[in-house]
This record gives structure tokens, C-alpha cells and sequence, in this order.
């Protein structure tokens, strides 16, 4: 998921987050990150929606290749099933959504797909992704990184507001070139139709019930994200964030 991904101008050298400042500068979202932001947005919504609702019908995770009520669980989510064949230990079964969730669950995650590799496309030629979401040798020195982990772990976020600090930066290169993709890819290997023609895609994962499981930790991974995204963007001012994401700028302090 593409978040808060600004178009930055001259975010200042690293010796300034060092010092714990940062200087002001114009900070500026473009049409396109925009765009993809919201549309992230509400993508990520409908594939958590629905997501848990095809969990429901089965909250029971399996290693390998095959996965029944009738084999071992690598471990089950503590919740009912929406099917009376999986036990669950509950005497009762929830109403089974399996039908609208699947199919918006699948073609959401294809507007998805369109939209990272939307943004990737974008990032890369434009300069976006080198100029401020690669940190430098210096934002990854072990003074930087522990002087912005104890800001962030005192809620001390000054400064976020005009550049991305390491942390950030390494956040967000984690989601869009390794969570995201790594969503995409598991969800892919429980396809029938893309592993009937790639079969690679699935026996690289081990198997089915093992792309599932993966895709299972990769999503609280990306909860867990947002969470904490949504956590700073409020701490660091959230009317002002909200702004330059709608509008494309957030006005300066006076």
C-alpha cells in the first residue's frame, strides 16, 4: 500500500536529523501519488473486508500443499466458521459470505495490482522513489537510526512534516518492494488458474496452504503498518497531512 509518499524538495542533509531538526521546505503530493493514495486506500479496505470474511469460512491455517478439517492446523484463529463442516469448537456457525467476498476480494486485488505498478512506474521515472524514499549512507548510520527510533518511541515527531526521516524511509521501501509484492505473489499461488499455467508460483511457497498462511502474516504485517501509519500522521498533525494528501500542499505555519 502507497502511503503518505510526498513529492519533497530539498529535504536537507542528514546531519540535520541527527541534530533532530529539519529544514522547513516546500512540501508538495503530486497528482499521482494522489491518486494512488486513496485508491490504495479504499482497495486496502475492501481486501481486509473481505478478506476476513473468506477467513470466517475457514480460520484454520495449514503448511504444505494440502489442508483439510481432516489434517493437523499449523494453527486456528479462536473464532466460529461460517461452515458447519470445520470445527471450531463453538456450537453455532456465522452466516457465510463466502460467495461476495470472494468475488470482491479478487477484483480488487487486480485494480491493486494496476495501481502499485502504477505507482512504481511513476516513482521510478520521475526520480520520486531515488530522491525521497532512498535513504542515504548517512540516514543508515546507527547513530541516525537510534536517534529517530527514541523520537518515534517518545512520540517525538517533529520535523516529519517537510522530510521523510530513515525510518520512514526504510518503512516505506519494506511495504512497496517487499510486503506488497509478497501479497501479490501469495495471492496469485492460490489461483488455480495462474498455478495450472505457472506451477512455479506455488511450489516456490511450498505449497498452497503455505501461500495462504503466508498471505495471512503478510496482511497483519500490513495492518500493523497502517495502524502505526495512521498513530504518526496524527501525532505529527493530522489536518495538515490530510491537506497536502487532498489538495497537494500544506500550508506553513506562520
Amino acid at each position: 500500500m502507497m502511503t503518505d509518499s510526498a513529492h519533497i524538495s530539498d529535504p536537507g542533509p542528514s546531519s540535520a536529523l541527527l541534530a533532530g531538526t529539519v529544514p522547513r521546505a516546500a512540501v508538495g503530493h503530486t497528482a499521482t501519488v494522489r491518486v494512488t493514495h486513496w485508491i490504495a486506500t479504499l482497495c486496502f479496505v475492501a481486501l481486509l473486508v473481505s478478506g476476513i470474511e473468506i477467513t470466517i469460512s475457514h480460520p484454520r491455517f495449514y503448511w504444505g500443499e494440502e489442508g483439510t478439517v481432516n489434517t493437523p492446523a499449523l494453527f486456528s484463529i479462536p473464532i466460529p466458521a461460517s461452515r458447519s463442516s470445520v470445527p471450531t469448537g463453538y456450537g453455532y456457525v456465522l452466516p457465510d459470505q463466502n460467495g461476495w467476498s470472494r468475488y470482491l476480494h479478487f477484483q480488487t486485488a487486480w485494480l491493486v495490482i494496476a495501481v502499485g505498478l502504477w505507482y512504481v512506474f511513476f516513482g521510478l521515472l520521475s526520480g520520486h522513489l531515488r530522491r525521497n524514499l532512498l535513504p542515504s549512507g548517512a540516514d543508515l548510520s546507527p547513530r541516525a537510526l537510534a536517534n529517530v527510533i527514541g523520537n518515534h518511541l517518545r512520540f517525538k515527531l517533529a520535523g516529519d512534516e517537510h522530510t521523510y526521516n530513515p525510518l520512514q524511509r526504510i518503512t516505506y521501501l519494506l511495504v512497496v518492494f517487499g510486503a506488497f509484492p509478497l501479497m501479490i505473489f501469495t495471492g496469485l499461488a492460490m489461483s488455480p488458474a495462474v498455478v495450472s499455467a505457472f506451477p512455479f508460483v506455488v511450489n516456490v511457497l511450498g505449497g498452497h496452504q503455505s501461500a495462504r498462511t503466508l498471505h495471512f502474516f503478510d496482511t497483519l504485517f500490513l495492518v500493523l503498518f497502517v495502524l502505526l501509519h495512521i498513530l504518526t500522521v496524527y501525532l505529527a498533525g493530522f489536518r495538515k497531512r490530510m491537506r497536502g494528501m487532498i489538495t497537494g500542499g500544506s500550508k506553513e505555519d506562520s
